[in-house]
């Protein structure tokens, strides 16, 4: 990207989601709504592990780390999004739109490798929950946690390292809401064989590892709940796991439609839906969804309203 000398501006220009001023302020509206409820529930779900000292614990301690992922993952792209939607200024700098990228890419795959972490903390919970605390220690918590990130990090460097060496001289029109992949490939005058084939092995090898520890942890407890006989037994187990679960279907279905796929296979409207459902709903819906889910996230929140209306009765 350094290379790029014959482009016909000094900037990339984001041509969004829509031409129409009409759909551009509905967009607008419904996206800064998603933003707010995204920010309030990943920084109300951080701050109350942070103040709840029965939360303080292995899974609750990753649950942190994802609501700052997601909530890091969405303020990369929203705001500069909801900028495009409000005024007629589509432009983003050469350095702009290159950290926007790495920061995608270095976000993303971390929170891939969080989600197994977290994937492999419930399989010690439930099919080993005697030696839990053993095996879940402080200090492998924060290796996995530790290990996600540089693994994150590295990747993210790599594929910078790759697009940078790429020649850009098509055009300086990205036809997308915000720097991505594909549309920035296509902009590319040269051989991008290489860096897709890259590209490739490192989303796909970050997708299968990260999925096959997900898929033999939840394998094992599956096969653990069959063989429970107590019929509450099987609930609890299930609630504890079913909304991690469910949260790794929604993220991995999107994230592999839009990437493990050749750059020719490329569509705008498909990919630019399935763009926004997982850079905006789905940091959105997880602390929804976590903290539906957990009996002790709503038991704090009980607590909470319990004080403040004890407080304003003394009043």
């Amino acid at each position: 990207m350094g290379n790029r000398n014959n482009t016909n501006g000094p900037d990339f220009i984001l041509m969004g989601l829509t031409d129409s001023e009409d759909i551009r302020h509905v967009l607008f509206t419904l996206f800064i709504l998603i933003y707010m409820i995204t920010v309030l529930g990943n920084v109300g779900m951080i701050l109350i592990i942070h103040l709840d000292l029965q939360l303080h614990t292995p899974m609750y301690y990753f649950l942190s780390h994802l609501s700052f992922l997601d909530l890091s993952y969405s303020t990369v792209i929203t705001p500069k999004t909801l900028e495009n939607l409000l005024t007629s200024n589509k432009h983003i700098s050469f350095m702009g739109c290159f950290t926007q990228m790495s920061f995608f890419f270095f976000l993303g795959t971390t929170e891939c490798f969080l989600l197994s972490s977290m994937a492999y903390d419930r399989y010690v919970a439930i099919c080993n929950p005697l030696h839990y605390q053993a095996v879940m220690s402080t200090r492998l918590c924060h290796s996995l946690v530790t290990g996600s990130y540089l693994i994150g990090f590295t990747e993210s460097l790599i594929n910078v390292v790759y697009i940078n060496s790429l020649y850009f001289c098509k055009s300086n029109v990205i036809y997308h809401f915000f720097c991505d992949l594909n549309p920035i490939l296509v902009l590319s005058c040269t051989d991008t064989h290489d860096t897709e084939i890259m590209i490739f092995i490192l989303a796909g090898s970050t997708l299968m590892v990260s999925l096959i520890t997900i898929s033999l942890s939840y394998g094992s407890i599956m096969y653990t709940l069959l063989n429970i006989n107590s019929t509450s037994g099987k609930c609890k187990a299930f609630s504890t796991c079913a909304s991690h679960f469910l949260g790794v279907t929604i993220f991995y279905s999107t994230t592999i439609f839009n990437y493990l796929k050749p750059k020719e296979s490329y569509s705008l409207g498909k990919d630019q839906v399935a763009s926004v459902f997982y850079t905006m709903v789905i940091p959105m819906l997880n602390p929804l969804i976590y903290s539906l889910r957990n009996k002790e996230v709503k038991n704090f929140l009980f607590r909470i309203m319990q004080k403040r209306e004890s407080s304003r009765q003394l009043k």
